[in-house]
């Protein structure tokens, strides 16, 4: 970056004093403030953006491991065995196969019921068995545990869950993408916002760049001097923003906590370190890299801007 200073620099005047009057020019409070709109919005882009990722994993990893296996009537003796009992020796000896369990008559009832009514448990249909499997990491595909339970036991009815693991990834991609796409626009605007401070800078000191600029001060001195300024008032605006929203990030972790994590008791006590462990890290990596963010926003668009105008001069 330029340094805001004439070549042979006065030893008599303060290494910080302001050639261009910049400090009146690029005022030290409007410019500050919508840049730390911007970060706030970004903060909460990140976090739509993070939090869309971790949900979407948890989500599809508890669908994904899941089926659902029908065995109809489970009653009937088989070569010694009920047909629910040699299903579940099937499954309990699969190679994959976390956990097997055979749902009770009243946890039948009660996802019967939103469909049958209050009445759900006193009909007299044959219903077929329901075993609930969780299948490990890596385990096979539900199509082969499907083929051994059908050989073993006829008629069983295998499902997974892998259209709503589809749908789920759909819709997570869906509001990943919605959140990259208004974190660009915030950028954009920032950098819409840094620009027009700094034309109106230009237009308000114009008289002296010209004058400047006439005694042999080049393009990269003018434009560093607008820059420094812009990338510190940027970089205020940023922290500003980023502080802002560390407290409704916190909010938002706690209240997004038992979707998005193994331990939710973590939270009881309410206290600070416990909001701060819901808070995932990618974001304590993002929100500190936001006042650098805008900087870098402050000074590259603060010197286009600014070289771009001088190319304009006579």
């Amino acid at each position: 970056m330029a340094v805001c200073s004439p070549v042979a620099r006065n030893p008599l005047r303060s290494a910080r004093f302001d050639d261009l009057g910049l400090r009146r020019a690029l005022g030290d409070r409007m410019l500050p403030l919508l840049v730390a709109a911007m970060a706030f919005l970004a903060a909460l882009a990140l976090a739509g953006v993070v939090g869309a990722r971790s949900l979407a994993a948890r989500w599809q990893e508890g669908a994904g491991s899941a089926l659902t296996v029908q065995v109809p009537r489970p009653g009937v003796l088989e070569g010694g065995q009920t047909r629910i009992d040699r299903a579940l020796g099937v499954l309990r000896a699969t190679e994959g196969v976390a956990d097997a369990r055979a749902l009770s008559e009243g946890e039948l009832a009660d996802l019967l019921r939103p469909w049958l009514g209050s009445g759900a448990e006193r009909m007299s249909l044959p219903l077929p068995a329901v075993i609930a499997v969780r299948l490990a990491p890596g385990a096979a595909a539900p199509e082969q545990l499907a083929a051994r339970l059908s050989a073993a036991v006829p008629g069983t009815l295998t499902e997974s869950h892998n259209v709503w693991v589809r749908r789920l990834g759909l819709l997570t991609g869906s509001l990943q993408a919605c959140a990259w796409l208004a974190l660009a626009m915030v950028a954009a605007v920032a950098a819409a916002v840094v620009a027009i401070a700094t034309r109106a800078g230009l237009a308000a000191r114009r008289e002296a760049i010209e004058i400047v600029h006439g005694l042999g001060a080049t393009d990269g001195y003018i434009a560093g001097c607008f820059a420094g300024r812009a990338t510190a008032l940027a970089t205020t605006g940023g922290l500003l923003g980023a502080l802002a929203a560390l407290p409704l990030l916190l909010a938002l972790a706690r209240l997004a906590a038992p979707f998005a994590t193994t331990r939710p008791e973590m939270l009881s006590d309410g206290s600070w370190l416990a909001l701060a462990a819901a808070l995932p890290a990618p974001l304590w990596v993002a929100l500190p890299a936001l006042p650098l963010v805008a900087a870098a926003i402050g000074f590259l668009t603060a010197q286009g801007t600014v070289r771009r105008w001088l190319r304009q001069l006579p």
